[in-house]
């Protein structure tokens, strides 16, 4: 069912993982689409080639979310191509993991917290002035954000503003009707720092003990919840956090 129809959803970081699947879904229930990327061309580009093959209408922009003008011109262009922008997801990251918090550097703190936490609260800001009446604005959370692990201090604490953000911008333009949440995913095989299979041995062990289904999250099981986020089931859903981590403990 084309259950997006008629609907415009500007996904930052779509060039690859849980954006593109995001993207993917999206194109698949009629969405129109405004696809983000920073570095990645070819994925991006492929990414487009298949939203477009879905019959979906696009455009790929090339925009740095660390930037606050480039999130604003990301915005622009897409309001030019299309007129209005439905739904926001405020997705573009970066991870650095099992780094204690003695190790991390002045220069690794400040790339984390500039991508993650500015990039995402002006995608968000800007989301609330551009966003259509009734439109969704949703933000891609970290499950580190409910549950303290070591070695990921600051790529915790760079998501977790960010969301707190979500909590305060639900209040604010509630009335018109927009709805503002936050999806909180599990370690996501297949994406991210577990891109390659092989990535992390240790880890993903130790976060497949602590789930009661013994797996890692899949892309899909993000996009599943980006779905329900983006469509009219939601409409009275605002303010929420919604952990997609099959019961884990962490």
């Amino acid at each position: 069912m084309k259950t997006l129809e008629n609907k415009v959803a500007l996904i930052t970081g779509s060039g690859r993982g849980l954006g593109k699947a995001i993207a993917e879904r999206y194109a698949a229930l009629g969405a129109s689409l405004i696809l983000n990327y920073s570095r990645d061309q070819r994925s991006a580009e492929e990414v487009l080639s298949n939203v477009t093959a879905m019959g979906a209408k696009a455009i790929l922009v090339r925009a740095d979310v660390s930037r606050v003008a480039e999130i604003e011109r990301l915005f622009a262009e897409g309001l030019a191509a299309f007129g209005k922008i439905d739904i926001v997801v405020a997705n573009a990251g970066i991870e650095l993991v099992e780094t204690m918090v003695t190790d991390f550097t002045e220069e690794q703190f400040d790339r984390v917290f500039t991508i993650n936490t500015k990039g995402s609260y002006f995608t968000m800001q800007q989301a609330a002035k551009h966003v259509a009446d009734k439109g969704r604005i949703i933000y891609i959370a970290s499950s580190t954000t409910s549950f303290p692990i070591p070695g990921m201090a600051v790529y915790g604490g760079s998501k977790t503003t960010p969301r707190y953000l979500v909590d305060v911008l639900a209040q604010e333009i509630g009335h018109r009707g927009v709805t503002v949440n936050s999806i909180i995913p599990f370690a996501v095989d297949h994406s991210g720092i577990f891109a390659d299979p092989g990535a992390y041995p240790e880890l993903r062990a130790s976060l497949i003990s602590s789930s009661p289904m013994r797996r890692l999250a899949e892309v899909e099981d993000v996009a599943n919840v980006a779905e329900f986020f983006a469509s009219e089931l939601s409409s009275f859903v605002n303010g929420q956090h919604l952990l997609v981590n099959g019961g884990a403990n962490q």
